[in-house]
């Protein structure tokens, strides 16, 4: 096997800042911040110089869904003017008539420096993956990304290959010494053991990860074991997938969903898709009044969920799956 790139060459290393992070939300925005959050509890993003709202705006399957541009952008624009800076998308991300990354870049440039951007490239190999970026860069119409994701981390072979020469690691590493990203995670919604492996072995800035998928064996425990690793290296911690569980288990609460993943001590915020002004509203009025669950509700959302993760026939909880894939649709 070719020899890792360890983080140390991809990024500085951190052991001396592998302490335990406190978790802790922000009262208000650092004065030298150039995001508003317009009120809405913030928090550090883990070793990143980033200070976000609680809750990022998907702008994945739900958000792509919209199929009006103008409509979907009204939705986004109200999002960012609430508060909501913080917006998530991939090279993969689309519908038919147009990729997410696009239709983000008809209105970033008007607000680049106060937008916090993710973005993320599922290719594997380096040459790809600096398509990839360069083609995302020009789709959004930005000369830099704020965080650039490794996406969907399937297993613990696929999070090892990560670091071999010529891979993807390689690339984005150049690409931040170059400014062009200035912080690399990567996602993962499918093996806990995969993540917490890309955890140990490389000092990523941050982890997105599903949070409603461990199995009631344990086999996928995403909360105990990749999640606690990472805020003990101090990355930061995003959850996704925050709402699913709706999809198959009748009488779950959206906002009692939010608050729970917002409860959770190894998490920073939540990243989630909204695909309507109702939805936005609603997700706006779970952060404006955020206090964090009890106990007995923590528990009592935990029992709920347990048909959820016995649920091992839903397609995007497999491993083969990439939610808002393109599904072969090339878009320049």
């Amino acid at each position: 096997m070719s020899q890792k790139i360890t983080r140390r060459q991809f990024v500085q290393t951190t052991a001396a800042a592998a302490a335990t992070v406190a978790i802790a939300p922000v009262t208000g925005c650092i004065s030298t911040s150039p995001y508003n959050p317009k009120g809405l509890p913030t928090v550090k993003l883990g070793k990143t110089d980033a200070v976000v709202p609680l809750l990022g705006f998907g702008c994945g399957s739900r958000w792509m869904a919209v199929q009006d541009n103008d409509k979907a952008l009204g939705i986004l624009e109200f999002a960012f003017n609430q508060g909501l800076y913080y917006w998530d998308t991939a090279s993969s991300y689309g519908n038919e008539k147009i990729s997410s990354e696009e239709r983000i870049g008809i209105i970033l440039k008007e607000r680049r420096e106060q937008v916090f951007l993710s973005s993320k490239t599922g290719d594997r190999e380096g040459d790809l993956a600096k398509k990839s970026v360069e083609q995302s860069l020009k789709r959004l119409q930005t000369d830099h990304i704020d965080l650039l994701h490794v996406h969907a981390i399937s297993s613990v072979e696929d999070a090892e290959d990560l670091g071999e020469k010529g891979k993807v690691l390689e690339v984005l590493d150049q690409f931040k010494s170059e400014g062009v990203i200035r912080n690399i995670g990567f996602t993962g919604h499918a093996s806990a053991a995969g993540m917490k492996r890309a955890v140990e072995l490389y000092d990523f800035d941050v982890m997105m990860m599903a949070l409603n998928h461990q199995s009631t064996d344990g086999a996928e425990d995403f909360e105990g074991l990749p999640a606690p690793l990472a805020r003990q290296k101090g990355m930061g911690v995003v959850a996704m997938k925050v709402i699913r569980p709706r999809e198959t288990v009748n009488g779950l609460a959206a906002n009692d969903l939010v608050r729970y993943a917002l409860t959770l001590d190894d998490f920073h915020m939540a990243n989630i898709g909204m695909d309507s002004m109702e939805v936005l509203k609603s997700n706006l009025e779970t952060l404006q009044n955020f206090a964090p669950l009890g106990d007995e509700k923590m528990n009592e959302v935990r029992l709920a969920l347990q048909p959820f993760y016995r649920g091992k026939n839903l397609a995007w909880m497999q491993t083969a799956y990439q939610d808002a894939w393109s599904h072969g649709i090339t878009i320049a």
